[in-house]
């Protein structure tokens, strides 16, 4: 088994100012390196034998605050991007719950396979980031068999893969359960994953 650190990006300016990023690029606040110190010192025994993180610089520097003082090099990918939000990206979240209010009433009538597939105007769907990340994560476990790896990506993306796996489901894991500088654990043998361990990860217990 491979197992995979998968950690969220601390909060950035547009997280801050309720603006959506998607592929737009914001840096992390103060606050957000605070919240990725945390993250690090919960980590500091943990021995990772390869990193790799989203091209874009919120989940770099992530990435980067977590393996301050080891002698490992950050690998990017764009497979690691946060969903693209196509004409949403860079503009506030409250912009595309008014212009998408009903396709948003016809989403929660969906059944679930049909949420994953369901595209909200140019926006990628859950379907197609997860299995973008499932496809790269299939493919780390099978290069560093039996290794620990930390992998730096974005919450939309994380979220998405936690409800493909049927660890979660769109409703006991709404949007924004998954935290700045939160993570889960896999194991994977380059086939099947399995869900070890979750941090700052809100899972509505009590919702089907």
């Amino acid at each position: 088994m491979t197992k995979l650190y998968i950690v969220r990006h601390g909060e950035t300016e547009a997280n801050r100012d309720g603006i959506i990023q998607g592929h737009i690029d914001r840096p992390l606040t103060e606050e957000g390196m605070k919240e990725v110190q945390k993250t690090a010192e919960k980590l500091w025994h943990i021995h990772f034998d390869a990193v790799y993180s989203s091209d874009l610089l919120r989940a770099q520097r992530t990435a980067e605050i977590i393996l301050l003082e080891r002698q490992l090099a950050v690998k990017t990918t764009a497979a690691l991007r946060e969903r693209n939000w196509g004409k949403f990206d860079g503009r506030p979240t409250q912009e595309f719950y008014k212009e998408c209010a009903e396709a948003l009433k016809i989403f929660e009538d969906l059944t679930h396979e049909e949420k994953m597939s369901f595209q909200f105007a140019d926006v990628e769907s859950h379907e197609k980031i997860a299995i973008r990340l499932n496809r790269f994560l299939r493919e780390i476990a099978v290069t560093h068999d039996g290794q620990t790896i930390l992998i730096s990506t974005h919450g939309g993306i994380m979220r998405a893969f936690l409800i493909h796996l049927g660890w979660g489901t769109f409703e006991n894991l709404p949007s924004g359960s998954v935290k700045n500088a939160s993570y889960f654990v896999l194991n994977c043998d380059g086939v099947d994953f399995f869900v070890k361990e979750v941090h700052r990860i809100e899972k509505q217990e009590n919702i089907s």
